[in-house]
């Protein structure tokens, strides 16, 4: 699998994956990505210009995918719209991305007999009770509680269907919460820094108490390679790093990091439907394919994040001020 086709490579875990691939294989990568507001050519910067190329286009257009779809090896599939706040508001880009678009790569990979791999969300099989002690395994049903997690889960259905009918050589996987560079401000974790970066307070929803199971970006890179690479046909593996942090814990860890009192923060509007617990056990794709994360400590590969953002202010200050102005609107 010398050429890769990668959707959503200019987006946060996308682009991660493009720089993951460019550090430690010798593949040459062509990226295809619609460049909506959470992506951008930056994330792609500095990657070898002979390696790496940026096809602006959409999943969705059949016209655009098949021709690209035919010359790769295999087709990597992180293109999504993934912002559960905004699927409430307006759930029609996450239909036609996320299941028209999956369906247009799938009969393109069914055309080509190119091998796929579909990256998928722990969202799918909705939330755990706080006081819980299981995690989601390949066998949990699904349970998806937004729009954002329906279409992914229907996506996810999609590819099995089309292994399962006709024989599409594709793997899934199902990631936990990510962090880490090229990660837009909208989300949790860089908007918290970039608060105080900024002078401001992190912001927390309710009381803080739902918990995220954080793994890095690069982390899941190197599983996706793995997968792509070991994994069998047909096959779920889910990805984590055991990294079950509340977002009360993940707040006071950056004030700490800042050195702030760990109180330094404001309540702020719930979100509505606020899952209360993801947590994914991994046992599958460590004990069959051998992979392990790199970041075992949640608090140092934070600490690599804040500084990453202190160094990058020029790739994420000028979308900072609109995008505090949408959570205000929102009481959050």
């Amino acid at each position: 699998m010398h050429r890769l086709l990668v959707t959503g490579g200019a987006g946060f875990i996308g682009s991660n994956f493009v720089h993951h691939l460019m550090a430690h294989t010798d593949a040459h990568v062509t990226v295809l990505d619609k460049l909506t507001y959470a992506a951008s050519r930056e994330s792609l910067a500095g990657l070898p210009a002979d390696r790496v190329e940026l096809v602006v286009g959409d999943i969705a257009d059949a016209g655009v995918v098949e021709p690209l779809v035919a010359v790769h090896d295999a087709v990597v599939h992180f293109a999504a719209e993934s912002h559960n706040d905004n699927s409430l508001d307006d759930p029609a880009p996450f239909i036609r991305t996320n299941l028209v678009g999956t369906f247009t790569i799938l009969e393109a990979v069914r055309k080509a007999g190119t091998r796929l791999h579909h990256v998928s969300t722990d969202e799918v099989y909705g939330d755990l009770e706080l006081d819980d002690p299981q995690r989601f395994t390949e066998a949990t049903p699904y349970n998806p509680s937004s729009p954002y997690s329906a279409s992914k889960a229907g996506s996810d259905h999609l590819v099995r269907a089309w292994v399962r009918s006709f024989g599409v050589h594709a793997t899934i996987s199902n990631c936990s919460n990510n962090y880490g560079p090229w990660q837009h401000i909208e989300k949790f974790i860089p908007r918290q820094i970039t608060n105080v970066i900024d002078g401001g307070r992190p912001k927390l929803y309710g009381a803080g108490l739902n918990v995220r199971d954080w793994i890095h970006a690069d982390d899941h890179s190197s599983a996706v390679w793995t997968i792509l690479n070991e994994g069998r046909a047909g096959e779920t593996y889910l990805v984590g790093a055991d990294g079950e942090q509340n977002n009360l814990d993940v707040v006071q860890m950056i004030l700490r990091h800042f050195g702030l009192p760990e109180d330094d923060f404001e309540h702020v509007t719930d979100r509505a439907g606020h899952d209360l617990r993801y947590a994914i056990d991994s046992t599958k794709l460590r004990s069959e394919l051998g992979w392990q994360p790199a970041y075992g400590d949640f608090e140092a590969g934070l600490a690599d994040t804040i500084e990453w953002y202190r160094e990058h202010q020029d790739w994420w200050r000028p979308h900072k001020q609109a995008t505090e102005a949408s959570y205000a609107a929102k009481g959050q």
